[in-house]
């Protein structure tokens, strides 16, 4: 069987998917990973040489590529890969979509810990990512809300800071 995690940056479909790959014991791929895996850049690097409409171009072909390479895998995608070039209707057809719904705060959180990796936030200022994500989450929510299952995911987990996970 073919899963799709799809949802916003940072919202834990790379360690959600990792997690449901052992327990399944089928493969796991990050295809963000993959990408620059194939492409020997990264994917900052990659957007600096063909811009976004670049970019989504060879997400879509890998997207596709490994569809085609692999019968059984849960697939982390990035957050925008749903969103462009019919994929997640492409998804859908293939397999089995789960849309992963963290908070905003989560979500922002994680942003700003690790913005410098994520090219579409590593020019904002702390204070503007939880704005931006408020907007840019509305206009990516419709295609995350086709997924054919929905995991809500409230908690702010992955590192202790001051005495919080976070």
């Amino acid at each position: 069987m073919k899963y799709f995690l799809v949802g916003y940056m940072a919202c834990g479909k790379t360690r959600k998917g990792r997690e449901m790959a052992k327990e399944q014991g089928i493969r796991f791929i990050d295809l963000d990973a993959y990408i620059v895996e194939r492409e020997r850049s990264s994917i900052a690097e990659i957007f600096a040489r063909v811009g976004e409409g670049g970019f989504r171009k060879l997400e879509t072909r890998y997207l596709h590529e490994v569809c085609e390479l692999y019968k059984d895998f849960i697939l982390s995608t990035g957050g925008g890969a749903p969103c462009f070039n019919g994929n997640m209707e492409y998804m859908n057809n293939c397999g089995h979509t789960i849309f992963l719904n963290t908070d905003i705060d989560t979500i922002t959180v994680r942003l700003i810990r690790g913005k410098q990796k994520r090219p579409i936030v590593s020019a904002l200022k702390d204070e503007e990512i939880r704005d931006f994500v408020v907007k840019h989450l509305e206009q990516r929510l419709p295609f995350y809300k086709m997924a054919k299952e929905e995991i809500k995911n409230t908690s702010l987990c992955g590192r202790k800071e001051g005495g919080i996970e976070l």
